[in-house]
């Protein structure tokens, strides 16, 4: 099964180079050698879950260098790297706001009869498909705790 997500970044490549945006063209093929990298290293065809899970991995690399480059007073390199995010954005579905969030946890923890923390394992198992690249993990982490605790 093809990616959907791959499909609209490679025709945003094209896109670029037409219009001869350098800055977003270099971000888009960043994207696309780290697919191809994947999908060579593990003789995959990438699906859009898939392709979505690189794409969190490399906004939360991109929120990382920021706060590394401002830490340093890197102010230039930092709005590179927000520049970067942005592109890799319009690419992600829409964010989940935290009632959704809060109602996918509780049916979840129903669904799995989750009543300790031992049993987060199961209830992450369920909600991290659901919401990858569409929810802060570590945050919806926090939250089962909170929820299970």
């Amino acid at each position: 099964m093809s990616s959907d997500i791959k499909s609209n970044i490679a025709q945003a490549v094209k896109d670029a180079m037409r219009a001869k945006d350098k800055e977003r063209l270099g971000v888009l093929r960043i994207m696309m050698s780290e697919f191809k990298r994947v999908e060579v290293d593990e003789r995959i065809e990438l699906d859009n879950d898939r392709v979505l899970a690189i794409l969190d991995k490399q906004l939360k690399q991109r929120r990382d260098s920021i706060s590394q480059y401002k830490d340093a007073g890197r102010d230039e390199l930092a709005q590179i790297e927000a520049f970067e995010m942005e592109v890799i954005q319009e690419f992600m579905p829409a964010a989940l706001s935290e009632d959704e969030i809060t109602a996918l946890l509780k049916n979840a923890i129903t669904e799995t009869g989750a009543e300790s923390m031992r049993d987060m394992g199961k209830v992450m198992a369920i909600v991290k498909p659901q919401m990858q690249g569409r929810a802060d993990m570590a945050a919806v982490s926090k939250l089962v705790k909170s929820l299970l605790g």
